[in-house]
């Protein structure tokens, strides 16, 4: 619902009748004052019969009418019961408690053939924390709460996206002690404009980079792209300056928080004191994200973004000589519960008329989140191209490709938003080392941490449908491989690819 754009119709319209009433009381007024003195010149002349009226003429009813004073003031209450109702919308639409206040948003039910897992199924409202590249930010409601306070470009504003089921709020976004909060906020951003080139921004707020966007109904594939998923950093908490250049053509943003996907600085444990009480160790230095835009014409904008900052790692405890004590990492290899963390990307956007191009090259690493303890590295690319068209019958429509590839391969893979587990494998995304590699490793007496991880590809063909402007329907195919056997099978063997098929009804309002 759009209150805004009611009152502002209701407005316009009485305006217009109170315009044509006022264009009518004054040519009343001129009239009336002129009707005496012409009764006065005409009192003495003599009477002169007058003509019949003829109801078949064409000058029929074409008579100026003639209003007494009583006519004149009514017209008048009426006017002016005319201008207090625009008054008071006006002064609502401005000042009430429904001004500058909208609520979008969608619902995406999908449905899901997976080849490997052998599974179909209908998804929406799943409240389901792993995050899975079948399984993101598909088959949910997502709300868009906004209020601006005021009117014009230095309005501030505050902005609220929920998503009960599948937002940062269930799947990413965790507590100081890396537990997930279980909560619907998606995103929370309050905006106030400092200058006209400059705005304060503060909140939970999405990262900045790569060229897609997580919302279903504002994607050209059903899935996300790879990149998306698994290289570029996800949601932050913490505070932002943006800032437009004097030429347009330049954006810049910058933002300083927590480390990803926390609420709250990170506690990690480091030991036990004399009485066995837990020793803690929290992560006090904030993670810095900054992104330039260059709108090169009205159809090419090119971008890029990096973040640098410090990310908790994984923690367990083991026995040593009787003694529990912690250990970090995914193999439990890292030598701290810390590693710095560099992340860049640089994209492109191209879009003319019914034709889209996207692209975005990826570089990342992390200290210590590899599997076997050493540095994580990671690169990759994404390229898609979209059109739309029209046909009969069918009507609007448009097609896309998409291919991505994610390179995980140094130290057994991991960093970034690689999850392995504890035998160094993501079997559900196709990420880590090999079933085949570990299983020589553990019959030599290793835990394979000699193995490499998985370079990840994967193409994706989709139909888009248009058949309303709130409906969109997309139908995809998408085939994943990898060079390493990571996709476990419902069978309980591994193999080096996937595939999907999965249908997707958004409808928008």
């Amino acid at each position: 619902m759009a209150m805004a754009d009611s009152t502002s119709d209701q407005i316009k319209a009485l305006k217009a009748q109170l315009n044509v009433l006022q264009n009518e009381v004054k040519q009343l007024r001129s009239e009336v004052a002129s009707k005496p003195q012409a009764n006065a010149a005409t009192a003495a002349a003599p009477r002169v019969a007058e003509a019949p009226i003829d109801i078949s003429s064409p000058d029929y009813g074409k008579a100026r009418a003639m209003l007494n004073n009583d006519q004149v003031d009514t017209m008048k209450q009426q006017i002016a019961n005319q201008q207090l109702k625009v008054d008071s919308l006006v002064d609502a639409a401005n000042t009430g408690p429904l001004a500058g206040l909208s609520v979008t948003g969608y619902i995406d039910p999908a449905y899901i053939y997976n080849r490997a897992q052998s599974s179909a199924s209908f998804l929406f409202a799943n409240h389901e924390s792993s995050y899975s590249y079948f399984n993101s930010t598909l088959g949910d409601l997502y709300l868009d709460i906004k209020k601006t306070f005021g009117v014009g470009p230095m309005a501030p504003s505050a902005e609220i996206t929920l998503m009960p089921n599948r937002g940062n709020g269930i799947t990413l976004l965790q507590t100081e002690h890396g537990e997930l909060g279980d909560n619907i906020l998606n995103t929370v951003v309050v905006t106030v404009p400092v200058t006209p080139t400059t705005t304060f921004v503060a909140g939970l707020m999405p990262s900045f980079g790569g060229y897609e966007l997580q919302q279903s109904n504002q994607t050209l594939t059903l899935t996300h792209n790879l990149l998306y998923d698994f290289s570029d950093p996800g949601s932050y908490v913490g505070i932002g300056v943006n800032y437009t250049g004097d030429s347009s053509n330049w954006a810049w943003k910058f933002m300083l928080g927590n480390e990803q996907y926390r609420t709250f600085g990170s506690v990690v444990q480091t030991g036990t004191n004399a009485l066995g009480d837990p020793i803690t160790s929290s992560n006090k230095i904030p993670s810095f994200t900054a992104r330039v835009d260059y709108t090169w014409s009205s159809a090419l904008d090119i971008g890029g973004s990096f973040n640098i900052g410090r990310q908790s790692l994984s923690a367990a405890s083991e026995s040593v000589n009787g003694n529990t004590v912690p250990v970090y990492g995914v193999g439990g290899q890292a030598s701290s519960a810390f590693g710095t963390f560099f992340f860049s990307e640089a994209d492109m956007a191209y879009t003319q008329a019914d034709v889209q191009y996207n692209a975005e090259l990826d570089y990342g690493q992390q200290q210590n989140a590899a599997f076997n303890g050493g540095q994580a590295q990671w690169y990759g690319l994404s390229l898609l191209a979209h059109r739309k068209f029209t046909m009969p019958i069918v009507g609007r429509m448009g097609a896309t490709m998409r291919y991505d590839v994610l390179v995980d391969t140094k130290n057994g893979g991991g960093g970034g938003g690689v999850a392995l587990n504890s035998n160094g494998m993501d079997t559900a995304d196709g990420f880590g080392i090999g079933a085949d590699c570990l299983a020589n490793s553990k019959a030599n007496g290793g835990l394979g941490f000699e193995c490499k991880g998985a370079t990840h590809q994967d193409v994706s063909l989709d139909l888009l449908f248009y058949p309303t402007q709130q409906i969109t329907v997309k139908v995809e195919y998408r085939h994943d491989w990898a060079n390493k056997q990571v996709f476990l099978k419902n069978d309980g063997s591994y193999g080096k690819s996937n595939d999907l098929i999965a249908t997707q009804f958004i409808y928008s309002f």
